[in-house]
């Protein structure tokens, strides 16, 4: 009887370490290098470049931190508002069927708008051939 309790505790703490360990390690969903690649294509007159379009989903609350882009974006709100943050310029709210643009190295943040409801737009690039999400942005310093 005595065994099997030290092996229930043993078993029980051991669960308990892997549910800590596991949940300190996920993260919240990173607007910079999430989303659904849809298109990609190849482009004919600029040799070495291709456009991207990604959906892209923002939840409640969540912003991209301050980046810049590898290229240029243009991105079309589809739902939900966001507020954009370009260094050196007022903030910009940029409603539902509206849409913006940022430029290589531009310094820029772009903020859910809401703390209840999501976003989800649609993300246009310019980029090098083979450009994964990740590469898509590049934090500022």
């Amino acid at each position: 009887m005595k065994h099997s309790r030290v092996l229930l505790s043993a078993s029980v703490l051991v669960g308990l370490v892997i549910v800590l360990v596991s949940g300190s390690t996920v993260k919240a969903q990173d607007p910079l290098t999430s989303g659904t690649i849809l298109q990609r294509t190849e482009l004919a007159a600029a040799e070495g470049l291709e456009a991207l379009l990604v959906l892209r989903d923002v939840p409640p609350g969540a912003e991209s931190g301050r980046h810049t882009q590898s290229g240029n974006e243009i991105v079309y709100i589809l739902e939900g508002s966001v507020v954009l943050q370009v260094e050196g310029n007022p903030d910009l709210t940029v409603a539902t069927g509206e849409a913006f643009t940022t430029s290589r190295g531009e310094v820029h943040n772009v903020k859910n708008g809401s703390d209840k409801e999501p976003v989800r737009a649609l993300a246009f690039y310019v980029a090098k051939k083979g450009a994964s999400l990740e590469d898509l942005a590049v934090p500022a310093q």
